[in-house]
């Protein structure tokens, strides 16, 4: 794994590298497709799928932020009916369940929102026995990414590949043990962490504009 302190530049600058990197090991394949985690995975999701000569979708994923603490992940929901609890933080900082159920409720309908604003009238998603890269623009609890991965295990595709430019080491660990994971790619996992936007020079929000422009087709 590659170490390096200096940050990227942008999430172009990111999807270049990780897409450079996952060339040399993956090479051009008639099985792959590249996921992007909305919105901010999308753009590095686009260069990585260039350099792949690749297909590229969108798989939608939502953080469940702690009410009042709302950067602070509890867990993540992903299409499918797929939740994941980050059980750390729940045990520091305990939340009822009926909290839980309405955070993840308002969350749903984001998801929903997403779904149609994204893909329109793509057909379903469908990985079912292909190589699935799946990015996002970086990885500090790992709760999105996990409830990503959970829901594409259920459609059945024959690899799954975390990708990421930047992570928290302990995290990209972690995800590398996970048993659904079959391969994971942290460019750089800088110490201290603190959070993925210090190690972009320019980390402004992916508008969903900029991600529907990215998955236009041509």
């Amino acid at each position: 794994m590659w170490r390096s302190e200096q940050p990227f530049l942008n999430r172009d600058d990111a999807g270049r590298k990780l897409g450079a990197a996952l060339a040399k090991t993956l090479g051009k394949r008639d099985d792959l497709i590249v996921l992007g985690l909305p919105r901010g995975g999308v753009p590095v999701a686009w260069h990585v799928a260039q350099a792949l000569g690749a297909p590229l979708d969108v798989f939608i994923v939502r953080k469940l932020g702690v009410p009042g603490h709302e950067e602070l992940a509890m867990g993540a929901i992903a299409s499918g009916g797929v939740r994941v609890m980050n059980r750390d933080v729940l045990d520091y900082m305990p939340i009822s369940q009926r909290m839980i159920d309405s955070v993840a409720e308002s969350e749903q309908r984001e998801l929903q929102r997403r779904e149609r604003e994204y893909r329109g009238a793509r057909p379903p998603l469908d990985v079912r026995g292909k190589t699935v890269v799946i990015v996002d623009d970086g990885l500090a609890t790992g709760s999105t990414m996990r409830a990503a991965v959970r829901a594409l295990r259920k459609m059945e595709p024959r690899t799954v590949i975390v990708a990421v430019p930047v992570a928290a080491a302990s995290t990209c660990e972690e995800l590398g043990n996970d048993p659904e994971v079959d391969d994971i790619v942290c460019l750089r996992t800088p110490e201290p962490f603190q959070a993925v936007g210090l190690w972009y020079e320019d980390f402004r929000q992916t508008t969903d504009d900029e991600v529907h422009d990215l998955l236009a087709p041509g």
